[in-house]
């Protein structure tokens, strides 16, 4: 009989993290790769900050959307690759419970974010194409505002569930999660008791939540292409969809793996362990890294400002 006494006791203890399964041997050169990515990574969102935040001229609701995009990105890749390097470079690393429900939560609820701000982003494109005089009455500050306000709050009520239903569980068996962070079905399968609520909740209330976000992205992309195919000049047409090129090609990076990754958790019983861990590694660093690279490719804006950051810094 598992006692409240004993129960209590499972929660003090340490997980340990071991790291990717079968790669053990090779852990030192993944690293080099992986710590170079994830550098790219801060040091592209930390300009594109800088950027937004000391021009006045990215002082518009599409840039505020990108930099919190880029927030959300850095808070995914700081939340686990610093962990993850540690284990790579000295081994099998030790997390406490609380350290472990820190780290998934801050994970899961980035990735939801991260949904949920392109979801707003594919509105503000809506908005610019489909009603552009009306651009600046609709997103308004205060509008802007209270969307962001929304939907991190949507994101933080989705994934603060997935807190309370872990610390419900008894944990009287194995603490070695063959993975390099914590994440929620992960840990929930460790625990000697019924699971079955954790596995739904976790694959379903997400993926519900993604999935909304997706089909929401589809209909605004549908209305912005029927706007575009309707413009009498083929400059015109061309310059609308410009605008769009930079937003699609983050939404394909960023769903493209990640419905991936979480079909093949739940469903692909035949791809291997070692796979589908250094796949999902390699999920929470390269969009954080390519993200801002796009951006500084794609927005004319961006790019000029890099440029002119850059050429500033080297007549100096």
């Amino acid at each position: 009989v598992i006692t409240t006494r004993s129960i209590i006791s499972d929660h003090t203890g340490d997980f340990t993290l071991l790291g990717i399964p079968g790669l053990g041997q090779y852990h030192v050169w993944i690293s080099i790769p992986f710590c170079f990515i994830y550098l790219a990574a801060i040091v592209g969102n930390s300009i594109l900050l800088y950027l937004i935040a000391v021009e006045h001229s990215l002082h518009a609701p599409m840039f505020f959307f990108l930099s919190m995009l880029a927030m959300t990105d850095l808070i995914l890749s700081t939340t686990c690759v610093p962990k993850t390097l540690t284990i790579f470079w000295l081994g099998p690393q030790k997390i406490s419970f609380p350290g472990c429900l820190t780290q998934l939560f801050f994970l899961h609820c980035s990735f939801v974010l991260d949904s949920a701000i392109l979801m707003a982003m594919a509105f503000d494109r809506y908005v610019a194409i489909c009603s552009p005089l009306r651009y600046t009455t609709i997103l308004t500050p205060r509008t802007i505002i209270k969307i962001a306000v929304g939907i991190s709050f949507r994101s933080f009520c989705i994934i603060l569930p997935v807190v309370f239903l872990l610390t419900r569980l008894p944990f009287c068996r194995t603490r070695i999660i063959p993975h390099t962070y914590c994440e929620h079905i992960g840990v929930a399968r460790l625990a000697c008791a019924d699971i079955s609520v954790n596995i739904w909740y976790g694959f379903g209330v997400p993926i519900m939540t993604v999935i909304s976000d997706v089909i929401l992205i589809a209909v605004s992309y549908s209305l912005i292409l029927r706007a575009v195919f309707r413009l009498p000049s083929r400059d015109a047409r061309h310059k609308a969809l410009g605008t769009c090129g930079s937003h699609v090609c983050v939404i394909l990076m960023f769903y493209t793996p990640a419905f991936f990754s979480i079909l093949a958790h739940r469903f692909g019983h035949n791809v291997s362990r070692t796979f589908h861990i250094l796949f999902a590694n390699l999920y929470i660093v390269i969009p954080p890294a390519l993200n801002p690279i796009v951006y500084g490719v794609k927005t004319k804006q961006i790019r000029d400002k890099v440029i002119l950051l850059f050429s500033t810094k080297a007549t100096e």
